[in-house]
């Protein structure tokens, strides 16, 4: 990259990882991470994070259930983390989900833009705020929406196209809600704790963000991470992953790769639930 001016972060942001990769640009120093958060190699343990299985949790005085409740208090408590199955949500409607991102983020870059952010803003289709001073950018672009309390949505942000998305998200936003009162519930009983208790601390209006990554394909892949190295400032996280893996964990000083399961959703404790809990927060990068 002799040769080359680099060009500030706020220029950077303000342009689109997907146009880079449309121009055959390579990734600017801002962007390489590799470095100074993670090692190329990827540690594979003999395990990865639990499965919890939801659909046998009710009723929870069933031995099976308490059986099931032990095994996601051991996940809380060593890994901060879990990959939730028979959570009810129809594995059709999890792909519906999946294409209809795929679907925006494939749309000429016009369109994708009559939903930008500013640099500084964090709403909308886009980067990431510019970092502190020292932290890379992610080579990504993404999608990020308040989704609930209803009040809280931005309709400039949301896509008119493509025209199933809003509903689907809608509909998503509803699942999702349901899910995170059954988690909520499941961990507070896994620790002894009262039912309700985390319910009570997020409070009935606890917001709900949805955030939809894409990563573009690097000429350098060696060189950068499609999202760096973080831990989230949420109670917890829910991601729904596609078929193509690259989300990793760091667990007991490792980079552990997580398994992609179609139907699965994975549960990753935030810094609220580490304050209240005696859940370990979680680093995680892709």
């Amino acid at each position: 990259m002799a040769g080359v001016s680099i060009l500030p972060a706020e220029v950077l942001l303000s342009k689109r990882v997907q146009e880079m990769v449309l121009n055959c640009e390579e990734p600017q120093p801002p962007y390489i991470c590799r470095d100074d958060c993670t090692d190329t190699d990827v540690f594979v343990p003999p395990s990865q994070p639990p499965i919890i299985d939801f659909s046998i949790l009710s009723p929870l005085e069933s031995s099976t259930a308490q059986e099931e409740l032990q095994k996601l208090r051991s996940a809380l408590c060593s890994w901060g983390c879990f990959q939730a199955i028979g959570h009810g949500i129809p594995k059709s409607f999890l792909d519906k989900i999946r294409q209809v991102a795929r679907e925006f983020f494939e749309q000429p870059m016009e369109e994708k833009k009559k939903h930008a952010k500013g640099v500084e803003e964090f709403e909308g289709y886009g980067a990431d705020p510019v970092p502190a001073e020292g932290q890379s950018l992610d080579w990504s672009d993404r999608l990020f929406l308040d989704v609930y309390p209803e009040e809280r949505r931005k309709p400039k942000f949301w896509p008119q196209n493509p025209r199933s998305f809003r509903e689907i998200l809608e509909e998503y936003t509803i699942k999702m809600k349901m899910f995170t009162e059954v988690v909520s519930k499941a961990m507070a009983k896994s620790l002894n704790l009262e039912e309700n208790s985390f319910l009570d601390q997020f409070g009935t209006q606890a917001p709900l963000q949805a955030r939809f990554n894409y990563y573009s394909c690097c000429q350098r892949p060696d060189l950068v991470l499609g999202l760096k190295a973080h831990a989230d400032g949420s109670g917890y996280t829910i991601i729904l992953q596609d078929d193509v893996e690259g989300l990793q964990v760091l667990e007991d000083k490792n980079w552990v790769t997580v398994p992609t399961i179609s139907d699965a959703l994975l549960i990753l404790m935030g810094d609220q639930m580490e304050v209240g809990s005696q859940c370990p927060t979680f680093q995680i990068a892709t």
